[in-house]
């Protein structure tokens, strides 16, 4: 069995046992429901504990269960052709030059980490239609200036 194959069983169960995500996250807890979740579409792997809760849940086998532990190939075609996902995309050709200024003028030379990362989805109801919050934290990696001499700084902090 391919790790998308698996997916598809575990979409299969979902539907036929009329499972919301909600509910599933809640059966399996532990860590956050974007990471369940992204662990159940193929994108993230679950600790063995978590896998274990998984394949009961969905009486999934021991190598279905062992798979789910793996550390998956992850990503998507570029551009998304999903227009949820690809608007996810849109923002960040837009709006991504200025988030990259502002993040380097407050913390300086680096990124956001993508790996230490949490996430959250809320929905915010408003009278003009209900609106997606999310909220996103990562750490920040500063680049390493590596072969910087004596008196030169080695990570790219802010300079103050």
């Amino acid at each position: 069995m391919t790790r998308a194959q698996l997916t598809e069983k575990i979409l299969d169960i979902k539907r036929e046992k009329g499972w919301s995500w909600k509910h599933i996250c809640a059966e399996i807890g532990g860590v956050s429901p974007v990471l369940i979740v992204g662990a159940l579409l193929g994108q993230m792997k679950l600790v063995k504990p978590l896998a274990a809760k998984a394949a009961a849940l969905f009486d999934l086998s021991a190598a279905e269960q062992a798979m789910l532990n793996e550390v998956p190939y992850r990503g998507s075609p570029m551009p998304p052709s999903d227009p949820l996902i690809y608007r996810f995309y849109e923002l960040v050709m837009v709006n991504g030059p200025a988030w990259k200024a502002l993040i380097e003028e407050e913390f300086g030379d680096g990124i956001m980490s993508a790996i230490d990362f949490d996430m959250e989805i809320e929905r915010l109801p408003n009278p003009k239609g209900d609106r997606v919050k999310f909220t996103m934290s990562g750490k920040f990696l500063p680049y390493k200036y590596y072969g910087s001499e004596q008196g030169l700084p080695e990570y790219g902090f802010r300079e103050e």
